[in-house]
């Protein structure tokens, strides 16, 4: 049988040949994927960057340890501790000692991850020789090259300064160093600082009990800016490269074994030959599957070759455009190829397995057949499957909903559950193709003339052939509405929460220090005006005996915060917060109005604080509120006022950006206020999901004009026949884009049905945890990727058909002769 099918590669290679593409592009895809998730595993060791010449550094407390059944459970503070005084007293007389801080600065025209450090600290980076000289004055400054020259003067947040020197920068941050006496005023609050003296002496000297930690060699890393940066660059490269992985993998399979069985359908004729040369249905299986096996090595193996040359381009891309940090690279792994490829010889064998089966039911009458109708297009098994997914579906959404709505908001959770649908439509599309051709082409077949007719029958007969044609539109046009109109949902779910929350007629932000007590206290002394100041800061609280959940809290004064914010409340009044009580949200273990709940504040201080409101779960973001006090050190960074009816608010802006305007921060009326908090269209989610999708239409289009190439040779009798009836080239090419149009709006349809299907469960779970937003479906990309489709369809159907017609044309010209 081997010798058959080899024969049978040599006389049927167009149908081989698009069944050696789609398999071989899928195990490139593989490859690419896996290659990159592979490199994404291990981050490049990091060595110390601004403590390298440093010799021991100190570090104050910056974990919060608490002790479970299961074991401790860790959690870095949001607000590390500093240094005991007393610690610090017992390092002064081992050696000298620099305190570090290190805060943000918004300077005019600089880079907008400008930080500052006092001077002294730029020795142990070490930062070499100055341009200039140091600053010995608050208003001097020394700076890192590259935005800023000597002699120029800066508005930043807390005033004006003046560069009086320039180091070299050493890449890892953009740096404004101060005198040791304005870096305290800009930052009271000192966690670190360096010691000139033997390590040991200085872990006895910071002893077990002060929380204190003593970097020594590699370890001093641990005190720059951001640590753990790799490490979360890793887990977000790891989720967007097995995202992309699983779709690919998904629409690979998929696409693959749709050809695959396209491909054994249209040799009915040829397998209905062979079965009246005597040919035994296990001679015609193991006939289809000795081709799946010779096709699946040769286009695994070139998938592999291909796939390790296009891996570094991704890499390169993923960087340019932000999703990856610097040092990613594609490494020299093996897995990855091994993966691919036998995933691509098995998905060709397992694709050819059902088809092989009804191959070899295929009776000798078939090779009699001049009809192309399909008939027996979807077995009882596909029928069971279809619907088994589709209840699957249905029955995981109902039980999402009724048990714990929020999973339904997480991102793998709507990045999944697309694939079922897709697969439970696809499995049952031959039921619902040509319901559907019916209806797009009842119109057009009740005008005058036969191309309206021609379309409606062509289309609505061969089933299969517009199945196969229909499926990679369906998967992307329901990808890129699940997974672009997800995100677009939830965006809009969010800025729906911020709009009725937010009451305040402006919102100022304050420059990344913040305000001094002396110009917020101006900011709430401008008349006829109602202003609340509110922080960022964390709390922790212990769910289930074992969890550490570390939750983002706001804290403000209830009553300001009363008139200026409509907070969605369920339970209690804000009104009733005070130092001794927390807002909760509905998602925490504890959320009745009048228990106590156990937690830790922001620098690891433990409470127990009574609930005094409840608020929904909502998207996520409503996070708990405290009061000032439970935010220890905690910065102002938002103000909002609110105006008394009847005042003049030109008046009260006026006034409040002469107030805020010496010390920098910016003032948002409530319209730019939502505007500037929406959520970005363009963030590294969206460019992510792109990349996914991105893949997903190259491959599902190269698919598409393979499958559409595969049906040309088989209808060369029918062209033909339309010509000798009098059609002219221009009416037959024009009839067959109009088919590949028709299809591709079924295609389209069934994809945007699922979408919307998807869409439904976001809704729902949004309206059950009290967020009433609409379904925002992305029409732009909807119809750019329906667009795409159509463009590929008709080229891939026009052309081929064009050659034959061509190829064919003396033949019809000696009939009409005869």
């Amino acid at each position: 049988m081997l010798t058959v099918a080899v024969h049978t590669l040599r006389t049927r290679w167009i149908t081989f040949t698009g069944s050696f593409v789609a398999l071989s592009l899928g195990v490139a895809l593989l490859t690419v994927m896996g290659l990159a998730l592979a490199s994404s595993l291990q981050a490049p060791e990091r060595r110390p960057e601004r403590f390298a010449a440093a010799p021991v550094v100190v570090q104050g407390q910056d974990t919060l340890r608490v002790p479970t059944p299961s074991g401790d459970r860790v959690q870095p503070l949001a607000q590390p501790n500093a240094v005991p005084a007393r610690t610090i007293a017992a390092l002064k007389r081992l050696g000298p000692v620099t305190e570090d801080r290190s805060f943000a600065v918004r300077a005019e025209n600089g880079p907008a991850d400008l930080v500052g450090h006092p001077w002294p600290t730029a020795a142990f980076a070490p930062y070499g020789p100055v341009d200039g000289r140091e600053p010995r004055a608050a208003d001097e400054v020394v700076v890192t090259s590259g935005w800023a020259a000597k002699g120029d003067r800066l508005r930043t947040g807390s005033g004006t300064v003046t560069v009086v020197g320039v180091v070299r920068d050493l890449g890892f941050e953009n740096a404004m160093f101060h005198t040791p006496a304005r870096a305290a005023q800009l930052a009271p609050v000192s966690t670190r600082l360096v010691v000139e003296a033997d390590a040991s002496a200085v872990r006895e000297a910071v002893g077990a009990d002060s929380g204190a930690k003593v970097l020594t060699g590699a370890d001093r890393r641990f005190a720059d800016a951001d640590p753990d940066r790799d490490s979360e660059a890793l887990t977000a490269m790891n989720a967007m490269f097995g995202t992309a992985g699983g779709v690919s993998g998904f629409v690979s399979v998929f696409v693959v074994a749709s050809t695959f069985a396209f491909a054994v359908a249209q040799r009915r004729r040829e397998f209905g030959l062979l079965r009246t040369a005597g040919a035994t249905p296990g001679q015609i299986r193991r006939t289809v599957l000795a081709e799946a096996l010779l096709i699946g090595v040769l286009a695994s193996a070139t998938g592999c070759a291909l796939g390790a040359f296009t891996a570094p381009y991704l890499a390169a891309w993923v960087v340019d455009g932000g999703l990856a940090p610097p040092w990613f690279t594609i490494g020299d792994h093996v897995w990855p190829y091994h993966l691919a490829f036998w995933t691509g010889l098995f998905v060709a064998l397992s694709g050819a397995a059902a088809a092989a089966w009804r191959a070899g039911r295929t009776g000798p009458v078939q090779a009699l057949r001049e009809a192309s109708v399909d008939e027996g297009t979807m077995p009882w098994t596909r029928r069971v499957l279809g619907a088994a997914l589709l209840a699957t579906a249905t029955v995981t959404l109902l039980l999402a909903l009724t048990t714990d709505p929020s999973d339904l908001l997480h991102r793998k959770t709507y990045v999944s559950r697309p694939m079922l649908l897709i697969t439970a439509f696809a499995l049952l599309a031959p039921l619902l193709v040509r319901p559907l051709t019916r209806l797009l082409t009842w119109l057009p077949s009740r005008l005058p003339g036969a191309s309206g007719l021609l379309i409606r029958e062509n289309t609505g007969t061969a089933v299969r052939r517009t199945t196969a044609t229909a499926a990679p539109v369906l998967v992307t046009v329901a990808l890129t509405g699940s997974l672009l109109g997800a995100t677009a949902t939830l965006n809009e779910a969010r800025a729906t929460e911020t709009r009725h929350r937010t009451i305040a007629d402006f919102v100022v932000t304050p420059p990344p220090g913040g305000y001094e007590g002396p110009t917020l206290e101006r900011i709430r002394k401008i008349p006829n005006t109602k202003v609340s100041s509110t922080s960022s800061s964390e709390v922790y609280v212990l769910e289930d005996g074992v969890a550490l959940i570390r939750s983002p809290a706001r804290a403000a004064d209830p009553r300001a915060l009363a008139a200026t914010t409509r907070l969605p409340v369920t339970a209690g009044r804000v009104l009733d917060l005070d130092d001794d009580s927390i807002i909760v949200n509905q998602e925490w273990e504890r959320h009745t109005v009048g228990q106590r709940v156990t937690l830790w504040l922001a620098d690891g201080t433990r409470k127990s604080l009574r609930i005094a409101a409840v608020m929904p779960v909502g998207t996520g973001d409503n996070g708990v509120y405290v009061t000032p006090a439970n935010a220890p050190h905690a910065r102002v960074d938002r103000i909002e006022v609110k105006v008394t009816p009847g005042a003049d608010v030109t008046s009260v802006a006026t006034t409040l950006r002469a107030t805020i305007e010496p010390h920098g921060g910016r003032l948002h009326t409530r319209t730019a206020w939502l505007q500037a908090t929406q959520p970005p269209a363009d963030g590294t989610t969206r460019l992510g999901f792109l990349l996914v999708l991105g893949i997903a239409l190259l491959y599902t289009g190269i698919s598409l004009a393979n499958t559409l190439v595969m049906a040309t040779p088989d209808r060369v009798r029918d062209l033909r026949a339309l010509r000798l009836a009098g059609a002219t080239t221009v009416q037959v090419l024009r009839l067959i884009a109009a088919e590949a149009l028709t299809v591709v709006a079924v295609g389209a349809l069934l994809g945007l049905l699922v979408a919307v299907l998807n869409l439904l469960g976001i809704w729902g779970a949004l309206s059950l945890l009290s967020v009433h937003t609409p379904i925002v479906l992305p029409w732009t990309a909807l119809g750019s990727a329906t667009a795409a489709c159509a463009a590929l369809a008709v080229v891939a159907a026009v052309v081929p058909a064009a050659s034959a017609l061509r190829r064919g044309r003396a033949g019809i010209r000696a009939v009409q002769e005869s």
